[in-house]
C-alpha cells in the first residue's frame, strides 16, 4: 500500500501463479497480475489503508514510503515490512498506485519532492 504524505494510494493485489513472488515473478514474469481495483469490498479496503497509515506514522514514517502486508484465507491483514525507499521503476508498486489515481511519473517525483524535509 503506498503511502504519499498523508493520502494512501489505492491497494494493489499482487497475483503470481508461482510460489512466491519473487525477482523472477516481479521483473521477468508474464504471467503475474497486479490489480487495482484490489477486489475487496470498499469498507474492508479503506479499513486496510487507514491500518497502513498508522503503522507508517507510527514508526515515525514521513513524506512517502509502502507498507507491504498479506492477507490470510479469512482475509485478516498481516503486516510484513515498511519500506521507506521503495522502487520507482517500470514495474515499481508506487508509479502503478499513483497511475490508478491519475498521478503520473513526472507528477509523483514532484510530489515526493515537496514533501521533503531534512531533519
Amino acid at each position: 500500500v503506498a503511502i504519499l504524505g498523508e493520502e494512501v494510494l489505492p491497494i494493489i493485489r499482487i497475483e503470481t501463479p508461482r510460489e512466491f513472488y519473487d525477482y523472477e515473478a516481479k521483473y521477468f514474469a508474464n504471467d503475474t497480475r497486479y490489480l487495482i481495483p484490489c477486489g475487496l469490498p470498499k469498507a474492508k479496503e479503506k479499513q486496510i489503508q487507514a491500518m497502513c497509515l498508522k503503522a507508517f506514522q507510527a514508526l515515525g514514517c514521513r513524506g512517502w514510503g509502502r507498507v507491504d502486508l498479506m492477507l490470510d484465507k479469512r482475509g485478516k491483514p498481516y503486516l510484513l515490512e515498511i519500506n521507506t525507499a521503495p522502487g520507482m521503476t517500470d514495474h515499481s508498486l508506487v508509479p502503478m498506485a499513483a497511475r490508478a489515481v491519475g498521478i503520473g511519473y513526472e507528477d509523483l517525483c514532484v510530489k515526493i519532492l515537496e514533501g521533503a524535509r531534512v531533519g
